[in-house]
């Protein structure tokens, strides 16, 4: 059973930063793509950042271009999202999510994704 805990939310000013962690256990995550996506109230759960496991390919929203960043520990199963000059529409909860299709692509769709994190809240002050 996947299993992906998230850590690292908390209440930022506008201009900070913070780090998410995904700690991710129950499978060989080799053939996965691992991604970060945010809901904010009233609105959809939208992309945010995706990596292959195997290999590093990226895919980043556009919205978070250059002020976020995806990585992944693969000897500690973590995935990180570095999120740098935060405005306060990035409030939002973030989930880490897993997509274990095994395929070239990187989606940026929350259907291609079968596990999901409880999320983390992230609240960036004005």
């Amino acid at each position: 059973q996947v299993q992906l805990v998230e850590s690292g939310g908390g209440l930022v000013q506008a201009g900070g930063s913070l780090r998410l962690s995904c700690a991710a256990s129950g499978r060989t995550f080799s053939s996965y793509v691992m991604g970060w996506f945010r809901q904010a109230p009233g609105k959809e759960r939208e992309f945010v950042a995706a990596i292959r496991w195997s290999g590093g390919r990226t895919s980043i929203a556009d919205s978070v271009k250059g002020r976020f960043t995806i990585s992944r520990d693969t000897a500690k199963n973590t995935l990180y999202l570095q999120m740098n000059s935060l405005k306060p529409e990035d409030t939002a909860v973030y989930y880490c999510a897993a997509d274990r299709s095994g395929g070239v692509v990187v989606h940026t769709t929350r259907w291609a994704y079968e596990y999901w994190g409880q999320g983390t809240q992230v609240t960036v002050s004005s």
